[in-house]
């Protein structure tokens, strides 16, 4: 019978048994992607009326292909059912997962599962509600007089499922830092010493972003040096654990 609920640390399952878990789990991420394919395809209408919102008035995007309208709109609506279904699929990895962590070990990574979605659905409104706006209307402005601007469909829907994306992975910087921390390549400690340079990486980082204009590119930055200072509390308060030192001779045992 196949597994929905989590495996404890201490079940022994066969190989068989796990490969019916994997495929039971992976039936119910697809599951969860198609009904969140099925409802954004549903509203559709809703999703392009939010997309197209950062566009200046009078602008709509154009296609120059028969089937682009509808290949766009798939594409559109398998990436918001993609982000509908995330936290189902977290969810499922974590369950699958699950055994090879001790209980404190699960302690530790049930919180951080938790953040995933949570600091990539901050990322992603970050950058719809503070960066598209400023970051369209530098960029259909520039140069305006030399140029007859038009807005094609599938390039500016790339633009901004690129865009948001990157803000969303942007925003799991914490989470990255702090599984470092918890193998043990980094410390709080080299971490809070090497802040200039933290600093520079997030200006680089800000301008590599899809946005090139210098106001964009300083409201990217500030949020990932305040991701950079939230990731050395993480690390401080869930970090790897020092390891305890070394136990002084008895005076029993000494010559």
């Amino acid at each position: 019978m196949a597994r929905i609920k989590p495996v404890s640390h201490e079940d022994r399952l066969t190989l068989i048994e796990h490969l019916d878990e994997l495929r039971t789990r992976i039936v119910i991420s697809v599951l969860a992607f198609a009904v969140g394919f099925g409802l954004c395809f549903w509203q559709d209408d809703q999703i392009f009326d939010v997309l197209n919102s950062p566009l200046p008035d009078g602008f709509k995007p154009i296609t120059f292909g028969v089937t682009e309208p509808f290949l766009t709109t798939v594409t559109i609506s398998a990436y918001g059912g993609l982000a509908l279904a995330l936290p189902v699929i977290l969810y499922q990895v974590y369950a699958f997962v699950l055994p090879a962590f001790s209980p404190n070990e699960r302690r530790v990574a049930l919180p951080i599962l938790l953040m995933v979605p949570v600091l990539f659905a901050a990322g992603v409104a970050f950058g719809y509600f503070v960066i598209l706006d400023r970051a369209v209307d530098f960029l259909l402005n520039f140069n305006e007089n030399q140029f007859n601007i038009q807005v094609r469909a599938r390039d500016y829907y790339s633009f901004v499922a690129l865009m948001l994306l990157a803000m969303g992975l942007m925003f799991q910087v914490p989470l990255a830092v702090l599984a470092v921390t918890r193998i043990g390549i980094v410390t709080p400690a080299q971490l809070r010493a090497s802040r200039r340079y933290a600093y520079f990486a997030c200006v680089v980082v800000a301008a590599l972003l899809p946005t090139v204009d210098p106001v964009s590119m300083i409201i990217e930055t500030v949020p990932l040096i305040v991701l950079f200072e939230l990731s050395i509390v993480l690390a401080s308060l869930f970090g790897r654990s020092r390891e305890r030192a070394p136990a002084e001779p008895s005076a029993e045992g000494s010559p």
